[in-house]
C-alpha cells in the first residue's frame, strides 16, 4: 500500500500566515514520490530467502556498513589538530610536563558529546546548525550568531596561516615568514580541484579520503617522534590523564582554558552538523525512499527531510565513526604534542619561552635533525588540512545563515585573504614573537565565541518541536527564498521561505516521532556548556589580568 505520508497533500498553515498582502506569492513544490518500496528492501535480512544471517555474517555486514560512514569523523577531527592546538599543548607540556593531559582528555570528551549533538541535529532535521538558526531563531539573533561564526572562522584561519607559514619556514629556512604567509593561499587550488559539495558520493568520498590521508600522515609523524623520546616512562604519561592539582593553579587554569578553547572549536560545530546529510540521501535513494528528481535549478532552494528509516540507520553509525575518530586520532595527536613538549621542554631553559620554534629547535638538537623535520612536516599537514576543512565550514555558515552562495574556492580566497593580510603585517613588523602572540590571540577569540555558538545547538536538540520526524518516506521541497510567501502544494500565505517550509512540512503532528534529548542528556549538555562557558570566562579574566 502506498505510504500515506508520501502522497499526502495535507495543508499546514505557517505560524506566520498573516503576512502582508503585498508580498509576492511563490509555490513550494513537493517532489513526486518514488514508487512504493517493498518491505523486504528495508530489512537487513538476506534477499535470497536463506533466513537470518549468522553471527559472523552479521559482524561482517556491520563492519562493511560502518566502513561506508568513515570520512566525516576524520574531517571533524582535523578541526581539533590545527596549529592553535600546537601552541596551547606545547605551552602546557613545557609548564606542567604531563599533568594537563587530563584536560586534553576532558576536552576531547566534550568535543565528542557536542559533535554527537551536531550529528543528531543534522540527521533529524536535515539542516546544519547555520540553517537551523536561520529557520528557528529571530532574524536579529541569527545575524548576531552569523557575525560571531564568521569571526571564529577568520580567527581559525588566522591560526592556519600562521601555522603553515611557521612550518614552511622551519622546513625551508630560506623562505621568510612573510613569504610563508603568502604561500599559504596555495591550498585554494586544492579546494578548486577536489571539493564539490553537490557532487556525487564517489567524488565526496574521494575528497574525504584525501583528508583522511593528511590526518594519517600527521599521526605517522608523531608516532615516529614518540618512539624517539628518551627518559620517559609509560607510567608517567598515563598518570597525566588523572586529575591533577595543576589544573586549579593560576597558570594551569589559564593553560587548561587554552587547551579547551583550541580543542572545542566553534566552526567544527557547523561542520559536524552539515556533513552527515549525503549519507542519509544515499540511504534513502538506495532504499527507494527518495522522491523522484534532483535539484538542478540553481535559482531554487531545496529542503531535504530524511526518512525516519534513514535517520535510525545512519545516526548510530555516524556517531560511532565520529567517536572513534576523535577518541583515537584527535586525542592521540593532541596528547602527542603535549607529551613531546613535556619530555623535551619541561625543566629546561627554553620552557620560559616555549613556542613552536623552541620545541623544533630542541627536538632537532636533542633527537636529531630528522625529529625536527618530522615535527615541522606534521605542523604543515595540520595547517593545510585544517584550512581546507575551515573553508567547508565557512561555506556552510554563509549559505545556511544568510543564504549567501558562492563557490568554495572563492569563499576560501576571501577568508584566506582576510587572514593573510594581518599575518603578513605582524610577521613583517615583529617577526617570530608577533606570530606566536597572534596565534594565541586567535584562540582567545574562539573562546569568546564558543559558548554563544554551542547554546543554540543544545537548545535545538533539547526541544521536541524541532527534533521530530514524520514516519514514511524522505521528502524534498523546492522553494524560492527571495519571495515573501510560500505554499505547500498550493499557494498559501506565509513569510520567509526556509522558516515556513520547515514549519509546513515538519510541524507538530500526533504521528510524529519525538527525538529530542532525554533528560539525562539535557542535564549533561547543560553542565558541559556551563563548564565551557566558565572556563572561557576565566580564560578572559586571567588574560585581562595579564596572568598567563
Amino acid at each position: 500500500m502506498e505510504d500515506p505520508s508520501a502522497s499526502s497533500t495535507a495543508q499546514r498553515t505557517s505560524p506566520r500566515a498573516n503576512a502582508p498582502s503585498s508580498l509576492k506569492p511563490v509555490t513550494v513544490r513537493e517532489r513526486p514520490p518514488s514508487p512504493p518500496t517493498p518491505p523486504a528492501a528495508l530489512s537487513d535480512e538476506p534477499e535470497d530467502g536463506s533466513g537470518p544471517r549468522s553471527i559472523a555474517s552479521q559482524i561482517r555486514h556491520a563492519v562493511i556498513t560502518f566502513g561506508k560512514f568513515v570520512g566525516p569523523g576524520f574531517m571533524i577531527a582535523v578541526a581539533y589538530i590545527d596549529p592553535g592546538n600546537y601552541s596551547t599543548d606545547i605551552a602546557a607540556g613545557a609548564s606542567y610536563r604531563f599533568r594537563l593531559l587530563f584536560i586534553v582528555l576532558l576536552s576531547n570528551l566534550f568535543a565528542i558529546f557536542l559533535q554527537s549533538l551536531c550529528i543528531k541535529l543534522g540527521t533529524v532535521t536535515g539542516l546544519n546548525l547555520a540553517e537551523a538558526c536561520r529557520a528557528f531563531l529571530p532574524r536579529w539573533l541569527n545575524y548576531a550568531l552569523y557575525a560571531m561564526a564568521e569571526v571564529a572562522i577568520i580567527a581559525t584561519d588566522l591560526a592556519e596561516v600562521i601555522g603553515t607559514a611557521i612550518a614552511i619556514n622551519l622546513l625551508i629556512p630560506q623562505i621568510p615568514l612573510v613569504a610563508g604567509c603568502a604561500i599559504s593561499i596555495v591550498d585554494v587550488l586544492i579546494i578548486l580541484l577536489f571539493y564539490n559539495p553537490n557532487g556525487s558520493m564517489r567524488g565526496l568520498r574521494t575528497f574525504e579520503s584525501f583528508v583522511v590521508l593528511l590526518v594519517l600522515a600527521v599521526v605517522i609523524c608523531f608516532c615516529i617522534q614518540m618512539s624517539l623520546i628518551q627518559n620517559t616512562t609509560v607510567g608517567e604519561v598515563f598518570r597525566g590523564y588523572l586529575p591533577s592539582s595543576a589544573i586549579v593553579q593560576q597558570q594551569g587554569l589559564y593553560q587548561s582554558c587554552g587547551i579547551l578553547g583550541a580543542t572545542v572549536m566553534p566552526h567544527s560545530l557547523y561542520l559536524g552538523s552539515g556533513i552527515v546529510q549525503p549519507r542519509l540521501k544515499e540511504y534513502d535513494v538506495k532504499k527507494g525512499l527518495m522522491p523522484l528528481g534532483n535539484p538542478d535549478d540553481e535559482t531554487e532552494k531545496s529542503v531535504y527531510i530524511p526518512s525516519l528509516t534513514a535517520i535510525q540507520h545512519c545516526m548510530k553509525y555516524s556517531i560511532g565513526e565520529l567517536a572513534i575518530s576523535l577518541f583515537t586520532f584527535a586525542l592521540f595527536i593532541n596528547s602527542a604534542i603535549l607529551i613531546i613538549a613535556g619530555a623535551s621542554l619541561y625543566g629546561s631553559e627554553e620552557a620560559e619561552s616555549a613556542d613552536i620554534f623552541a620545541i623544533h629547535a630542541l627536538l632537532s638538537k636533542s633527537l636529531g635533525k630528522g625529529a625536527g623535520i618530522l615535527f615541522a612536516l606534521a605542523l604543515l599537514l595540520s595547517g593545510v588540512s585544517a584550512g581546507i576543512v575551515c573553508t567547508i565550514a565557512g561555506q556552510m555558515v554563509s549559505e545556511g545563515a544568510i543564504n549567501w552562495h558562492m563557490r568554495p574556492w572563492l569563499r576560501r580566497l576571501m577568508t584566506r585573504s582576510l587572514s593573510i593580510i594581518p599575518s603578513i603585517i605582524v610577521a613583517g613588523a615583529v617577526g617570530r614573537s608577533g606570530l606566536d602572540t597572534a596565534l594565541n590571540a586567535s584562540q582567545v577569540a574562539l573562546s569568546v565565541v564558543l559558548p554563544f555558538v554551542s547554546a543554540p545547538l543544545i537548545y535545538f536538540t533539547c526541544m521536541n518541536k524541532y527534533m521530530q520526524v514524520r514516519p514514511g518516506r524522505a521528502r524534498f521541497f523546492d522553494y524560492d527564498d527571495d519571495a515573501g510567501q510560500v505554499t505547500h502544494n498550493e499557494t498559501r500565505p506565509a513569510h520567509l521561505g526556509l522558516t515556513n517550509v520547515i514549519s509546513a512540512v515538519s510541524g507538530p503532528s500526533a504521528e510524529n516521532v519525538k527525538m529530542a534529548n532525554s533528560l539525562p542528556v539535557v542535564i549533561i549538555a547543560f553542565l558541559v556548556w556551563l563548564v565551557i562557558a566558565a572556563m572561557n570566562i576565566a580564560n578572559l579574566v586571567l588574560l585581562g589580568m595579564g596572568k598567563e
